[in-house]
């Protein structure tokens, strides 16, 4: 399978021929994709009013179908830690509309990493949780610096999250880290695949614009990076302190909110995942109740979760990509059927403790965030400019 099934370049061939089968499915979904106007009585030429453009549509199938493919493969081959086949094709599909080598090998280069990372740290370090923490600082300073620069940003934002996961199971004594490590080695070489079948089945019909170039100072990507480093440190120390093993959608959101690096975009950023978050784990209930005493047929289970997949994807790509609604709730639902979808395991109880564990790991994160924010402006050489 090409890789370059991703690229930005198509030719009037494709073009014409790919045009000619997104007419077919904008017929099939046309309803389901349109923009309702947001004032009442307003006609159809209201500016609220507009459906996905053609490459928008492709990567909301895209997003939809992969995460639901590996849903699918993990839940046939009885794989363990389930949320990681769930989540990474919905990261690499959603954060980045395109896929080249270079994302590849950003996506995967951070397994390798990660799994050395995790054996070092857990193996050497974990008797001495000081010495422990300020290693695992540094790594997260390592990755927020990439993240503030820009050009690595996925190679630092795959390694925040991952590796906060990562580090947080493997400290328990009953995790096998064998088991952990290479259950997410296999996740994200399957997302790679899982991505390329996507973009092979759904690829773009218009080139797309590279994102304009943003120039920062100095003294900003310092406080950027130990906005985000600091940050990530504390919640990993809070979640092994309180022994919080079972909230993985709370520590997620946690990390997420820094991926708008600074506190002014966290504060937006967690609004809209909590929103996302509470509407995921309602549509997860709504799922339950759908399915009743009838969850053990997969079947069913796959079609509901595909279609909540669509819905927040699509919401997903309005909101022009980013840790926002859509993705907050595509995450929740992955989480939530990754770990908790079973014949003898009920969703209710796991949507309500997953939302209240992250609304307050966000309200304390932000409460942080914001005296961090203040303290950093403080000092020259991390204080941010002043807006014009």
């Amino acid at each position: 399978m090409s890789i370059s099934a991703g690229s930005t370049n198509a030719g009037p061939a494709d073009t014409k021929q790919a045009d000619a089968s997104a007419w077919s499915i904008n017929r099939a979904l046309h309803g389901f994709f349109k923009r309702t106007p947001r004032r009442s009585g307003a006609g159809p030429e209201a500016p609220g009013y507009h459906r996905l453009s053609e490459n928008a549509l492709r990567q909301c199938l895209r997003v939809a179908g992969g995460g639901t493919l590996g849903f699918i493969i993990s839940q046939l081959m009885g794989w363990n830690y389930g949320v990681f086949f769930t989540v990474f094709p919905m990261f690499l599909l959603g954060m980045v509309p395109i896929l080249n080598i270079s994302i590849i090998r950003q996506f995967l280069g951070n397994v390798s990493v990660n799994a050395l990372e995790v054996s070092l740290v857990v193996g050497l370090l974990k008797h001495m949780p000081v010495v422990m923490t300020l290693v695992v600082l540094g790594m997260f300073l390592f990755r927020f610096s990439l993240m503030a620069k820009g050009p690595l940003f996925l190679f630092g934002a795959n390694g925040v999250l991952t590796l906060s996961i990562l580090l947080h199971f493997a400290s328990y004594p009953s995790v096998d880290l064998a088991d952990l490590l290479a259950s997410n080695f296999v996740a994200s070489v399957l997302a790679v695949f899982i991505a390329m079948l996507m973009y092979t089945l759904f690829p773009d019909v218009e080139p797309r614009q590279p994102p304009p170039k943003s120039t920062k100072t100095k003294a900003q990507m310092r406080h950027e990076t130990l906005m985000g480093g600091i940050t990530a440190t504390l919640s990993f120390v809070v979640f092994q302190v309180l022994d919080l093993q079972g909230s993985l959608s709370a520590q997620m959101a946690t990390i997420l909110v820094l991926f708008a690096m600074g506190y002014a975009g966290a504060r937006v950023s967690a609004r809209k995942r909590a929103i996302g978050t509470l509407l995921g784990c309602n549509l997860a209930l709504i799922m339950q109740l759908l399915l009743y005493t009838q969850s053990n047929h997969f079947l069913l289970a796959i079609v509901l979760y595909w279609l909540g997949l669509l819905l927040f994807g699509r919401e997903h790509i309005l909101e022009g990509g980013g840790s926002g609604i859509g993705f907050g709730g595509m995450t929740t639902l992955g989480i939530l059927f990754g770990q908790s979808l079973g014949p003898n395991q009920d969703l209710v109880y796991s949507a309500l403790y997953r939302f209240s564990s992250m609304s307050v790991a966000l309200v304390v994160t932000l409460l942080f965030m914001a005296c961090l924010h203040y303290v950093l402006n403080l000092w020259e050489p991390t204080r941010l400019p002043e807006r014009k």
